[in-house]
């Protein structure tokens, strides 16, 4: 993600009660794709991510841990923190790999080839992270480090707002209510990312567990570049259209109440996309490391 905001949780009925801060697609959000991945894993792939996750120290990120696959979700975010003496980030070269500024009213295949330039944005970086574990050649350290970038980018791939926008940053220019709760720092993005994560994570049956063979080649068949184009598709027709009076390419409004109807109306896709993220990771952790 962009930036980090705060993450609330929601219990059912609408009531709201503020949390803890969370990074990118709330730590709740990447930790269950991680947890959803890790359960739908081969078992030799499950004992293959523990092992490279046993070098975590290779890293030399103390105050980010990346020792089991949910610390490796959100390691990605964390080291963005990090400064050196003379306060600048040694990973601000990263930030653009956690998205792609596909426009929703442009035309997917051009739009996402211009936001992918010199591979900078998260369907290039996934892509990148298992050639990188599927070659034996890989260093150790380069290794366990492609390793948590990718259980983190195929969660960010999964937040539409880090899949497609509209000239705002993703979301982030546009000022948010949350049912009754309102901050200045909330916005249509952090919404996504937060509280409706959580909301969606917690609605319904545990979503941790393994899924049928049927359900997981279902979901996880495609391509990064297919996921791509459907996280775009959630964006347009599901976001901005719902906050546009029907037309994703309409003006949207500086600032947003977002009411209970619209928060129940998210909350499958929402949902959904957890799923995806996670049955999808475990696809791509099979095919590098299985």
């Amino acid at each position: 993600m962009r930036l980090p905001f705060l993450a609330a949780a929601l219990a059912i009925g609408g009531a709201l009660t503020l949390a803890g801060p969370a990074h990118a697609y709330g730590a709740y959000g990447h930790e269950t794709i991680a947890s959803i991945a890790m359960a739908n894993v081969t078992p030799r792939t499950r004992a293959a991510v523990k092992r490279i996750l046993k070098t975590s120290a290779l890293l030399d990120t103390p105050t980010c841990h990346a020792a089991t696959p949910q610390q490796a979700s959100t390691w990605a975010d964390c080291v963005r923190a990090i400064k050196d003496a003379d306060g600048k980030s040694p990973w601000g070269h990263t930030a653009g790999w956690h998205y792609q500024d596909v426009e929703v009213c442009d035309p997917f295949e051009a739009s996402l080839e211009a936001a992918c330039k010199d591979g900078n944005c998260v369907s290039a970086q996934i892509e990148r992270d298992v050639a990188l574990l599927r070659d034996p050649a890989t260093t150790p350290h380069d290794r366990v480090q492609a390793l948590v970038f990718l259980i983190h980018f195929v969660g960010d791939l999964h937040q539409p707002l880090h899949a497609g926008e509209k000239h705002d940053k993703g979301g982030n220019d546009v000022a948010a209510s949350y049912g009754i709760y309102a901050s200045r720092r909330l916005n249509l993005h952090s919404v996504w990312d937060g509280q409706l994560a959580e909301r969606a994570i917690t609605s319904g049956p545990d979503m941790i567990h393994r899924y049928p063979a049927a359900e997981r080649k279902s979901v996880a068949a495609g391509t990064v570049q297919d996921w791509s184009r459907e996280s775009w598709q959630v964006a347009r027709d599901t976001i901005y259209a719902r906050i546009d009076g029907g037309d994703a390419c309409a003006s949207t409004p500086a600032r947003l109440a977002l009411d209970e109807a619209t928060i129940e109306a998210w909350v499958p896709a929402a949902r959904l996309q957890v799923e995806r993220g996670g049955l999808r990771l475990a696809k791509e952790l099979d095919a590098a490391l299985g």
